[in-house]
C-alpha cells in the first residue's frame, strides 16, 4: 500500500519531488496550502502516514516558523532529503523563447533567477506557488506566458522545459523533514542523525557546557538554532541536530544533558539525508 504523506504546495512542487525520493515515486500527497495544515495531518494517523516539511535552505536560512509548528506538534522526525533545488522555464508545447511576454512563478523563485530573466524584456508575475503557475500555463495552454517550476511540474503538466537550471546560485539546496505521527512511533534502523529541543536555566556558561558535554561524548553538533520561549522575556530554547555513530552514543550524551538542563525534547533519531537532485 502507497503512503499517503501532506506537503505544502500544490503537486508538482518540490515539497513532492523531496516526497518521491524519499517514499518512491508512488507516494500519493496531501496537498495543503500552510505548513499548519501540514503540521495538523501529518501528525492524525487517520488521516495520513506523516508528512514532509521545508526547514532550512543553503542561501535563505532557517524557516523559523516551522520550528515552532514542530514543537508544538505530535510528530516525530524519521527522516530527512536535502534537495538540490532546479528551477527551469517551461513553456507550453510548442512556444518558443521570443513568443514568450510574461513569466509567472513564486517570488523566491523569479529572485533566484533573476540574473537570467533580465537578459529578456519579459513581464515578472508572482504568483503563490511554483507548481500551480505551472499548472495554469498547461490548463490555458498558454502561447505568450511561461514559468518557472521542477522537472516535476514540466512532467506532470505536459511543459516543455525551454530553459533548464536558469537559477543564478547553483548551489541551493533545502533540506526536507520526513516526519511521522508521534502515534506510530517509528524506529528507524541504523539511525545516526537526532533532531531535539533543549532549554537552560540561563544562568553564565551554561549553554557551553551543554555544548562540551555534547563534544565530550564524540557527538557532532551539525546544527544549533535558538528561538525565543513563547510567553518569556528574551530567554531562549535552542533546537540542535546531533550526529553519532552508535545509539549507545547518543544514548549517553543525551542521559547526561538532562542534569544541565530544564527540559529537553527528541523529536527522532533517523538517517542522515545525502543531496538529492531535483
Amino acid at each position: 500500500m502507497n503512503k499517503k504523506v501532506a506537503i505544502q504546495g500544490y503537486e508538482g512542487s518540490f515539497h513532492q519531488v523531496a516526497a518521491r525520493h524519499f517514499f518512491g515515486k508512488n507516494v500519493e500527497v496531501i496537498t495543503c496550502d500552510t505548513f499548519r495544515k501540514v503540521v495538523q495531518l501529518g501528525g492524525d494517523a487517520k488521516l495520513s502516514d506523516g508528512a514532509v516539511m521545508a526547514i532550512e535552505n543553503s542561501i535563505a536560512g532557517s524557516i523559523l516558523p516551522n520550528y515552532n509548528l514542530l514543537q508544538k506538534s505530535k510528530l516525530q522526525v524519521i527522516g530527512e532529503v536535502y534537495l538540490s533545488i532546479s528551477q527551469n522555464l517551461l513553456t507550453y508545447p510548442g512556444v518558443k523563447l521570443e513568443d514568450i511576454k510574461e513569466v509567472h512563478s513564486h517570488p523566491m523563485a523569479i529572485l533566484q533567477c533573476l540574473d537570467y530573466l533580465e537578459k529578456y524584456n519579459w513581464k515578472l508575475v508572482e504568483s503563490e506557488d511554483t507548481a500551480l503557475s505551472a499548472k495554469i500555463v498547461h490548463q490555458n495552454k498558454s502561447k505568450h506566458i511561461a514559468a518557472i517550476a521542477s522537472k516535476l511540474a514540466a512532467q506532470m503538466f505536459d511543459l516543455n522545459i525551454i530553459s533548464p537550471d536558469i537559477h543564478t546560485l547553483k548551489n541551493n539546496i533545502t533540506r526536507f523533514l520526513i516526519v511521522s505521527p508521534a502515534s506510530a512511533k517509528s524506529l528507524v534502523e541504523n539511525a545516526n542523525k537526532a533532531s531535539i529541543y533543549f532549554q537552560t536555566d540561563h544562568s553564565r556558561g551554561i549553554l557551553a557546557k551543554v555544548l562540551a558535554k555534547i563534544a565530550q561524548g564524540h557527538v557532532n553538533l551539525s546544527k544549533l538554532q535558538s528561538m525565543p520561549i513563547p510567553g518569556s522575556t528574551f530567554k531562549y530554547g535552542f533546537y540542535a541536530d546531533l550526529e553519532f555513530d552508535t545509539k549507545k552514543q547518543i544514548e549517553k550524551v543525551l542521559e547526561e544533558l538532562k542534569g544541565l538542563t530544564n527540559s529537553i525534547r527528541i523529536f527522532g533519531m533517523y538517517q542522515k539525508g545525502k543531496v538529492v537532485k531535483g
